[in-house]
């Protein structure tokens, strides 16, 4: 995610068809049960993070102007919304795809975004007990 603050015009090209990074795209919206996570499918790098999660920089700063008191109260009740971006050059996703079992391409795809949330300090409670619990499991 790095790599998108500074345009240096260099496209990093898919390793995946169109086909592929909508079913992708579909696999994810299909895992992440969390209202305001809003998905998509970016050409990272394959050495960056399988998924990013990034608040909408817009509703960060209406939010911290809120809770400052500067007059725009109303945008404190806002709900949160988030960018969860697919790397679709990461090998994960390739892996995700090649997997018939449609449970097993929910579970991956899960297991990456609470790695992703728990990155960012927003895995908690039940979501990080069942994280730790599904991660057992995989080892």
């Amino acid at each position: 995610m790095v790599e998108k603050l500074i345009d240096k015009d260099e496209k990093i090209e898919s390793s995946l068809s169109e086909e592929q990074s909508k079913e992708l795209e579909t696999v994810f919206k299909e895992a992440i049960t969390k209202p305001g996570m809003e998905v998509s499918i970016e050409n990272l790098s394959a050495d960056g993070l399988p998924v990013t999660v990034t608040m909408d920089e817009f509703m960060r700063r209406m939010k911290d102007m809120a809770a400052m008191g500067g007059g725009m109260n109303f945008y404190g009740s806002m709900p949160d919304r988030y960018k969860v971006a697919v790397n679709a050059n990461h090998p994960l996703a390739t892996k995700i795809l090649a997997e018939t079992n449609n449970d097993a391409q929910k579970a991956l795809a899960q297991q990456a975004f609470d790695l992703a949330l728990l990155a960012q300090g927003m895995l908690t409670g039940a979501d990080l007990t069942a994280f730790v619990e599904r991660s057992v499991k995989l080892i």
